[in-house]
């Protein structure tokens, strides 16, 4: 495949060194406003940047401008979290509450994890305090050393039960339920009552009024660590919640987990092991058989809507799986078998082989809708960064009735922009924007971003 556009470099934000530590995993507030990643040994720490308005009359040292005329960005560095976490700081993620919500303008609320095992909760607060002098003098290159910081991230909950490292973070769509898993190969998920959203305090919280936390279910099933998790729509096909979440391990599997009645939740569905031959690209009707990966799966992406997700895995290839409603299941795929008769199927209907030239894919995103239909973008160990594009046909996408339907079972997939070497080592993770198709964020080995 050849690529069509071109991945133009805008600004880096943290520039890699001998000495950097890796940048494990990126997170966006839901205006995009906000941009926070986190960094493993020696110097692990949270870094949290602002997005202002280009401004060429700002000559501060910790605002970063665009590379190109074009960019409406600039990024100031707000303020860094090096306390509470002992060991690398693997995942992060702004509660997805707006800004305003609280009736002030300010960072959201953020959720971090350790390979120390612990789950913290962090609100950020208007009082600031100088850069800590020690650091900034074991790390004379650290652009922030100077700084003056005018607000700060404090621990307000710290939530244990993980018997070792912490290796990813999830909250769902209303900031109701916080997820985390790990190498105990466990899933934690926690019932979330964070001021100015539904079961929390009022919208203007007094002085010191912190979110609560309760532990809701523990879900086992992994045979191995659980390396990532997401929250997809159950678009009523899974469950009695609105919501799913998928879990992928290093034991080659992804599973479903629905939500029942009582706010317990179940294994409705393991994907990817079967023993059967594994299904190729543009191959539909192949359900749950076939070994779809060989090696553990890394990362997963979830298409907007819900009812298609991405895996990717160490033996270098991304999996395309569709959800089928329970009545296509039972006509479709007779022989699929579900936990409960209204759980829906899905279906892995397509498998881009070789997509980082067999290196580990490590991250996947799938692209706002703005950004264009079936847009992805994948991060891997061949230090680059990819970016395809879903080619829609009209003859393959009539449903049997001859109407069109854009959600095709088999998808075909170009190859729309590429990064090569785009870092100096993996890229562990890549996100979209969540306002701008046209910009995308990464963080690799090299520590940069």
């Amino acid at each position: 495949m050849t690529a069509t556009s071109k991945l133009l470099l805008q600004t880096t934000l943290f520039k890699p060194s001998l000495s950097s530590s890796p940048a494990w995993q990126i997170t966006l507030s839901i205006d995009g406003k906000y941009l926070a990643v986190c960094f493993g040994n020696p110097n692990t720490c949270v870094k949290v940047w602002e997005c202002l308005p280009c401004s060429s009359s700002d000559s501060n040292s910790d605002v970063h401008k665009s590379n190109s005329s074009n960019s409406s960005y600039e990024w100031k560095l707000l303020t860094t979290i090096r306390e509470g976490h002992s060991r690398t700081i693997r995942s992060l993620s702004f509660a997805p509450i707006s800004n305003g919500i609280l009736g002030k303008e300010s960072p959201p609320i953020l959720a971090t994890a350790s390979f120390d095992g612990k789950v913290m909760i962090w609100e950020y607060y208007e009082d600031g305090c100088e850069s800590d002098n020690n650091y900034a003098q074991d790390n004379k290159d650290d652009s922030e050393r100077q700084i003056i910081e005018k607000g700060s991230y404090e621990c307000t909950s710290q939530l244990e039960g993980h018997e070792n490292e912490v290796k990813c973070l999830a909250w769902n769509a209303t900031g109701s339920l916080l997820a985390s898993c790990g190498r105990d190969k466990t899933i934690w998920i926690w019932e979330c009552f964070l001021p100015g959203t539904i079961g929390g305090e009022s919208n203007v919280p007094a002085s010191g009024e912190e979110g609560e936390f309760e532990c809701l279910s523990v879900l086992q099933g992994h045979d191995g660590d659980i390396k990532y998790i997401v929250f997809a729509p159950s678009n009523g096909i899974w469950g009695e919640g609105e919501e799913i979440l998928l879990s992928a391990s290093y034991d080659n599997s992804i599973k479903v987990w629905a939500e029942e009645g009582d706010g317990d939740w179940y294994c409705a569905a393991t994907l990817g092991v079967g023993g059967g031959p594994s299904p190729t690209l543009g191959e539909a009707g192949s359900g749950n058989k076939g070994d779809v990966h060989s090696s553990t799966v890394w990362c997963l992406g979830v298409a907007p809507g819900g009812v298609r997700f991405l895996s990717g895995s160490e033996d270098g290839t991304m999996a395309i799986w569709k959800c089928y409603t329970a009545n296509e299941r039972k006509r479709l795929f007779p022989n699929e078998r579900a936990v409960s008769c209204t759980d829906g199927l899905w279906s892995c209907v397509g498998v881009l082989p070789n997509a980082h030239s067999s290196y580990a894919i490590l991250s996947i995103d799938c692209a706002p809708s703005r950004a264009g239909h079936g847009r992805i973008v994948s991060g891997g160990g061949d230090n680059s960064i990819h970016v395809y594009r879903e080619e829609i046909s009209l003859e393959n996408s009539k449903d049997t009735t001859g109407t069109e339907n854009f959600v095709s079972n088999g998808p075909k997939f170009s190859y729309d922009a590429v990064a090569v070497d785009a870092h100096a080592g993996d890229v562990n993770c890549v996100k979209w924007h969540p306002k701008d198709g046209r910009c995308l964020i990464s963080a690799g080995d090299d520590g940069a971003m």
